[in-house]
């Protein structure tokens, strides 16, 4: 087996708005298995799909996609901060077989990331340097968005670069399922806020993340007490979802428009495209099985929560 990968939801308010304890020990055993299968693999490298949260990248220069040459976590929710250990050479080569492939696709030598990458590589890997990991940002929040078959696309470019180096290779996808936070649009928001999207926000004063974060803590408490405050969660689709993944079925998931998922599911589960550049990739070793599928709606963390593993057959 040269190939695996796991995808699995994130979510900042792990330890801030978390559900009932039986579900959490739920979450915790999906975790600790994916864990225990990841080690067994032991990745010679790790190729992380993300998304961001205005953290990281802004409108002043916002990609569809970028893989990172160096990458540093700020440590949003408590989350991990520091290096990733990003093998530079090694990025840099698939960045240009990317492009070679015709995927347009951005560089940064100094990308700046936050939970969404993170968090699978503190729960996964056990901490932001443990394997070297490209990180490959994928935009789920900001207008225009990308499309399910760019990121398809994206993947199975990756996925051949990935063949080529002849390493034992993870693929993580990192985001979703479905659901719908708090998220700013720059198209209703002052001036102000304004500002931040277009490039401030990148280092807020301590008091502002603050601030931010509790307005994320509250929204979800306010979701608790009452679905109705935000875009509900729609586990009929997030199981679609997953059942399209396990089937290879990534021709339906091509037809679907951007304006489709947002009303079906919330505008922030674009980052389930980080999920499909994940298991596009993997097609690309060739036949795969998908195993541990693990999905419970969590209001807490307004999330469709998901964990899902797969391998390569070949």
């Amino acid at each position: 087996m040269s190939a695996y990968l796991h995808c699995l939801s994130h979510t900042p308010l792990l330890g801030y708005v978390d559900p009932a304890d039986e579900v959490l020990a739920e979450v915790d055993e999906a975790l600790a298995a994916a864990r225990a299968r990841i080690a067994a693999f032991d990745p010679e490298l790790v190729i992380l799909f993300a998304p961001d949260h205005y953290n990281g990248f802004f409108y002043d220069v916002m990609p569809s996609f970028c893989i990172g040459m160096a990458a540093q976590a700020i440590g949003d929710f408590h989350s991990l901060a520091g290096p990733l250990d990003v093998p530079r050479e090694a990025a840099e080569a698939f960045a240009k077989a990317v492009l070679e492939d015709g995927v347009d696709v951005a560089v940064s030598y100094r990308m700046q990331v936050d939970h969404g990458f993170a968090q699978p590589l503190e729960l996964l890997l056990g901490g932001l340097d443990t394997k070297p990991v490209i990180p490959v940002f994928i935009n789920g929040v900001a207008v225009p968005l990308p499309s399910f078959e760019r990121a398809r696309r994206l993947g199975e470019a990756i996925g051949r670069c990935a063949q080529s180096s002849g390493k034992r290779v993870l693929f993580l996808g990192s985001g979703g399922l479905s659901h719908q936070p708090p998220v700013p649009e720059l198209a209703k928001v002052d001036a102000r806020m304004a500002d931040r999207l277009l490039g401030s926000g990148r280092q807020l004063p301590a008091d502002e993340r603050q601030a931010r974060q509790q307005r994320v803590i509250n929204a979800a408490e306010g979701f608790v007490a009452d679905p109705g405050s935000l875009h509900p969660l729609n586990p009929a689709w997030d199981n679609h979802f997953l059942d399209l993944l396990e089937q290879r079925r990534f021709a339906e998931l091509d037809r679907m428009s951007n304006d489709e998922l947002s009303v079906l599911a919330g505008k922030s589960t674009h980052e389930v495209k980080t999920w499909v550049a994940a298991f596009a990739a993997l097609s690309t070793f060739g036949p795969y099985r998908a195993s541990e599928r693990y999905y419970r709606p969590i209001p807490e963390w307004i999330a469709g929560f998901g964990s899902l593993s797969a391998h390569s057959l070949a």
